[in-house]
């Protein structure tokens, strides 16, 4: 999809937000009292609202932005923002004690910023370990998100079996270097919304709204097994 017709992206561009069917936003407590009435009333569909960090953080508006979120009929996800030098099995559990996940609602996010000081193999050793026991807690495979360049240079062709949200702040789409598809777009972090005060991260879905429900946590017969133990402490 072209998104800007002329070299220097100037008269022509058209933003993204415009141009896709599906449209969000991700939240925290940095944007203050949201107003969710006018974000849903302003054709926006999912959130995704930061609900932990590291070993013990909690987002001090995670509980409004979640029940508001879910009130105003919007596809809500939570999200757990890495430190790649809390072990990753803590950094679930902390997730799991915040997060109550129910049908309709998006999977599960893990936010990738920055390596720390593991290496690359590592870093993926512990991304993959918080997936993977998110993805047993839960019964449904978790998001990832990450910046396109931190993605190329350090994640590309390791969570090919996951949903991938990726962040490119410009005109053009972003580009994996291994190719694979993604399902979401953070396209700017400098957002002007009704309903919110200040910048707000915006976000596009690859799809439409049939697609974006296909995504979220379905109905089950039964509670997914449990079985963490094996991941420690």
């Amino acid at each position: 999809m072209v998104l800007c017709v002329t070299t220097a992206c100037g008269p022509d561009f058209r933003d993204p937000g415009e141009v896709f069917e599906v449209r969000g936003v991700d939240v925290s407590h940095y944007q203050g009292v949201i107003d969710w009435e006018a974000l849903a009333k302003d054709n926006h569909h999912f959130s995704f609202i930061k609900a932990t960090e590291g070993r013990e953080l909690r987002d001090k508006a995670f509980a409004a932005n979640w029940s508001s979120a879910g009130q105003w009929g919007f596809c809500r996800g939570a999200y757990h923002f890495f430190r790649p030098e809390v072990p990753a099995s803590i950094q679930a559990r902390h997730f799991f004690d915040v997060v109550e996940l129910e049908v309709g609602d998006l999977p599960p996010v893990l936010d990738v910023e920055e390596r720390g000081r593991l290496s690359p193999a590592d870093l993926v050793t512990s991304v993959k370990q918080w997936l993977k026991m998110a993805e047993l807690h839960y019964g449904v495979k978790p998001i990832l998100y990450t910046g396109q360049n931190f993605y190329n240079r350090y994640l590309a062709g390791q969570f090919d079996e996951y949903p991938l949200w990726i962040a490119r702040y410009d005109a053009e789409e972003p580009v994996t270097v291994c190719g694979r598809d993604y399902q979401f777009w953070q396209y700017t972090d400098e957002g002007q919304l009704p309903g919110v005060v200040g910048d707000v991260d915006r976000n596009v879905f690859y799809g439409t709204r049939i697609d974006l429900a296909l995504l979220c946590i379905p109905p089950r017969s039964a509670n997914p097994v449990d079985d963490l133990a094996k991941f420690g402490e």
